[in-house]
């Protein structure tokens, strides 16, 4: 019987099948993982916002926006 054989081109074709799928994968991870990380940091900075307009302390830079 003989040994099937793969030529240069079929590997590098399947080596880049390959990495285009885990940069992929990477990606999707990364952005979901990030977007789990700011949306603490965000929903912090609006709870700390809200805390200190309930406390009373409205100067003049109270409702402006940067």
């Amino acid at each position: 019987m003989q040994a099937k054989k793969l030529t240069l081109l079929q590997t590098v074709a399947a080596a880049g099948v390959f990495s285009a799928v885990s940069c992929w994968y990477g990606f999707m991870f990364g952005r979901e993982s990030a977007r789990r990380e700011l949306g603490g940091i965000i929903d912090d900075l609006r709870n700390n916002r809200a805390n200190t307009n309930s406390t009373g302390s409205s100067g003049p830079d109270a409702h402006s926006k940067p």
